[in-house]
């Protein structure tokens, strides 16, 4: 991950960001009247508006400060979805059973952590490259396991892996906090004082990137 920093966008105006999950899909009318619809991606990408999260001329100067760090385009970085952060649905923190990442062959050591939006055959398994480490939880046949030099996260590919592998048949679980691997979807960032101590982006788009 050479051209990604481990930085996160500025959390108070990540808090105030519009966006969220794009797909796109061919939808063909048929003579008939019905329609012919093709998936042509098979993963959502999410798109932002983090302008509207601006409320300080701090905040102003950290994405600057970002901007120029990521030199633009350049670098992709951490951003905490507002939205969508958590391996869970409700307020609860993420606990050890949160998400089914499969089970154990008494071989496999090494397992991608997800997020599964809806349930039986159609559910999304959204594979998560950047949890957060310190939020992480994970369990073994519903047995938590403590992180550490057992149990611990590749920090490249985002993984739960384990230096013994689970036995065959035991279900592998984690809860963790996460963030989206984004860029800047632009190489030029206009600001403006609108009165004192307080400043204006217009517009500060974000893009999600595959790392």
């Amino acid at each position: 991950m050479a051209s990604f920093l481990d930085d996160r966008f500025p959390a108070a105006v990540a808090f105030g960001a519009l966006g969220g999950p794009e797909r796109r899909t061919d939808v063909v009318l048929l003579a008939s009247g019905g329609e012919a619809r093709n998936a042509r991606w098979a993963d959502s990408r999410r798109r932002y508006d983090a302008s509207t999260g601006i409320r300080s001329l701090q905040d102003l100067r950290a994405v600057l400060a970002l901007f120029e760090k990521a030199r633009g385009r350049l670098y992709g970085f951490r951003f905490r979805d507002p939205f969508d952060h958590s391996t869970r649905n409700d307020n609860v923190l993420p606990g050890a059973e949160d998400q089914l990442l499969g089970h154990g062959d008494g071989i496999r050591t090494r397992f991608t952590l997800i997020k599964t939006y809806g349930s039986g055959a159609e559910a999304y398994d959204r594979e998560i490259r950047l949890p957060d480490p310190l939020t992480l939880k994970a369990a073994v046949g519903g047995v938590e396991q403590a992180l550490g030099p057992e149990v611990s996260v590749d920090p490249v590919t985002g993984e739960l892996v384990f230096a013994a592998a689970p036995s065959d048949g035991a279900a592998v679980t984690a809860g963790f906090l996460f963030d989206v691997p984004v860029r800047f979807d632009t190489d030029r960032m206009e600001v403006s004082l609108t009165h004192f101590e307080a400043g204006d982006i217009p517009s500060i788009p974000l893009i999600e990137i595959r790392i």
